[in-house]
């Protein structure tokens, strides 16, 4: 098939480009990098014929033909990257959502939304199951992103209910692994690059708020098993791992990780609207898609820290900081 996805260039978008070119696919990936890195995909690029690089921005129309599917993935995805340009932000959920369905309308590709978790602001159901409406504060500092991935999920089923528009909406949780980048505020990435770099560890708040943590492959997977799946309807699905731990236990393992002390551990204040509990029901996905993560947290970390210790090692070398 000829697939496109934005964001391609992307942490999660450039895995994606990865398994899609593995299953024989021609991928396009749509890219104005302003958080994905073309280095993620110097592998692809000129290499496979398979693979082109089209460097636009999502919030401009794009005219293409003869398209399969389309993964919808571009739009900063940390608090760091979304609240630099805030209004950028609400432009790349909704114009450059619009732009991408008119897109899968003319060409009559299947549409698949990467939405987030954040749709369900601080919330207070536990854990969060899809028919959860949220609690979101749409005049905080993270609304530009929570608010638009609410409307961009509402243009979605509006072109499925409207134009009769194949669509899939995934609802990722937090995403970890090798290309994250290392100063883009995550927490996974925040600790590891602080412990490599032996500075403190950066705890905010006192640590009690939970994150549930699904390592890039295994995110990848159920996004193209829910692409893919012949039984799924326009209704959102959680892509996430149940697993719960506490942002200090997460910590903790880092540092044990890499033989730091916990002391190293420091404590700040808490950002504002901060959710203090995040954790999926993926039941639907699991019945649906018979998708579960399978890669344990430990696992994962260990990948992610060999990563960070090869770009700090190549940064070391030819004195370039790569992000």
């Amino acid at each position: 098939m000829r697939i496109l996805i934005s964001g391609g260039g992307g942490f999660i978008g450039s895995h994606l480009s990865d398994r899609l070119l593995e299953q024989g696919h021609h991928v396009i990936a749509v890219d104005n990098f302003f958080s994905g890195q073309r280095r993620n995909i110097l592998h692809l690029e000129g290499k496979n014929p398979n693979f082109e690089i089209l460097v636009h921005d999502v919030t401009e129309p794009l005219y293409l033909e003869n398209l399969d599917q389309i993964y919808h993935l571009a739009c900063p995805a940390s608090p760091i990257y979304y609240q630099k340009d805030p209004v950028k932000t609400v432009k790349t959920n909704v114009m450059g959502t619009l732009y991408m369905l008119e897109l899968a309308v003319r060409t009559n590709a299947r549409f698949l939304i990467t939405s987030t978790s954040e749709i369900y602001g601080d919330p207070k159901v536990h854990p969060q199951k899809e028919d959860y409406w949220g609690n979101v504060n749409t005049l905080g500092p993270r609304a530009c992103y929570d608010e638009g991935k609410r409307v961009a999920e509402t243009l979605t089923m509006e072109h499925h209910r409207q134009k009769k528009l194949d669509v899939r909406i995934a609802r990722i949780f937090n995403t970890y692994g090798p290309r994250m980048k290392k100063n883009d505020g995550r927490v996974i990435s925040n600790f590891i690059v602080q412990a490599l770099s032996e500075d403190p560890i950066t705890v905010y708040g006192n640590g009690s708020q939970t994150r549930s943590f699904c390592y890039v492959d295994n995110t990848v997977e159920g996004l193209i098993r829910l692409m893919n799946s012949p039984t799924v309807g326009a209704y959102p699905v959680n892509i996430g791992n149940p697993e719960e731990v506490t942002v200090l236990e997460l910590a903790q393992r880092i540092a044990k990780l890499l033989g730091i002390p916990e002391e190293s551990i420091v404590h700040r204040e808490l950002p504002v609207d901060d959710p203090t509990r995040r954790r999926p029901d993926i039941t639907r996905a699991q019945e649906v898609l018979g998708w579960s993560p399978t890669l344990p947290l430990d696992e994962g970390l260990k990948h992610t820290v060999e990563y960070f210790k090869e770009q700090k090692k190549r940064e070391k070398e030819t004195g370039i900081n790569e992000d």
